[in-house]
């Protein structure tokens, strides 16, 4: 089958650990599902598992590894599912993001760049008709992390006002039309005029530039973005106000704040994807609200490597999709 794989990651030059080409055919364990893969987004975890980053440090043995965390595609029997991108310990019955057994296809597992994947059967979720492929390849990560950011952490009710960092990215992008959708004044932040106007075209009510004064303290601050934003994130939030992270694309050593963040009692929480329950309630909250999630390019899986490229220099607004001719 026709894959997007890494046989041995590069710290120094991920790019170039991408082999795009024949796969073996997957066995499909007992208590697993064969999925017809349609569509499956680009996630920074890719560039990470390229690199030997993360869970994949110091573990030569999982490799090769068919790259891909999340997408959506048909069963055997053409039932259409998205794909739960968390699998943990079959015993565990708690939150799964809280499984210390937990991992993401990927880490452990061969993931969705492929013709085929093979996933437990929990984690092949069932998807409405209503929805479609590309838009809808794009929840299991980047959605699924929005998701639990803005309804879990965070208990906000219509009307309050939210800041949400880096207007253009994949997270980003879905936070504000969440928070759009369910009545919240969202406010973004963004480096360059287009993409600010990004963020307005998905429903934020007010645009800054990055690390700009905002006229007034927010009730939560989403922060998919790390050192570059931290210090405006804590002092735009207001006393006993929340910052919610889930990403550190620009690092994760920024100054503490920590005078700020006692003074005021600020709650900082962090969010790693979501629950399987999550990730139902969000296909129906996307399916009945209908949203559009931003899909910034699409690219046949044979052009894998450019998609990378693109990710990696960061000029793409929203989410790169790779599609797959046969479905």
């Amino acid at each position: 089958m026709f894959a997007a794989y890494v046989e041995k990651p590069n710290f120094d030059s991920p790019l170039s650990a991408l082999i795009v080409g024949e796969h073996p055919e997957l066995g499909v364990p007992e208590g697993w599902v064969r999925v017809k893969m349609s569509a499956a987004s680009l996630n920074w975890h890719d560039i990470w598992t390229l690199r030997g980053m993360g869970a994949a440090a110091g573990r030569p043995e999982i490799f090769p590894m068919i790259l891909g965390c999340d997408g959506i595609g048909t069963l055997d029997d053409g039932t259409r599912v998205a794909i739960y991108p968390i699998i943990g310990n079959t015993d565990w019955r708690d939150d799964e993001t809280l499984d210390p057994e937990r991992n993401v296809f990927t880490e452990q597992f061969h993931g969705s760049f492929a013709d085929y994947m093979v996933v437990p059967r929990r984690n092949a979720v069932p998807l409405p008709q209503s929805l479609a492929s590309v838009p809808a390849a794009v929840l299991g990560a980047a959605w699924l992390t929005a998701y639990r950011m803005m309804f879990t952490r965070v208990r906000l009710r219509p009307g309050q006002t939210v800041l949400v960092q880096g207007a253009s990215g994949g997270v980003a992008t879905a936070l504000i039309q969440l928070g759009r959708a369910a009545g919240l004044r969202v406010w973004a932040t963004g480096r360059s005029e287009e993409k600010r106007a990004l963020a307005e075209s998905l429903g934020a009510h007010r645009t800054f530039a990055s690390n700009e004064s905002l006229p007034e303290k927010v009730d939560a601050v989403f922060e998919p973005v790390g050192a570059a934003t931290w210090k405006h994130s804590i002092h735009s939030v207001r006393p006993g106000g929340t910052v919610v992270i889930c990403g550190v694309t620009t690092g994760d050593q920024p100054g503490a704040e920590l005078a700020s963040i006692t003074f005021d009692q600020i709650t900082v929480t962090g969010v790693f994807a979501g629950t399987r329950s999550e990730f139902r309630d969000l296909i129906t909250f996307v399916d009945e609200y209908g949203l559009k999630p931003q899909v910034g390019r699409v690219l046949p899986i044979t052009e894998a490597a450019e998609g990378m490229r693109m990710m990696w220099e960061g000029n793409v607004p929203g989410k790169i999709v790779f599609s797959f001719a046969s479905s």
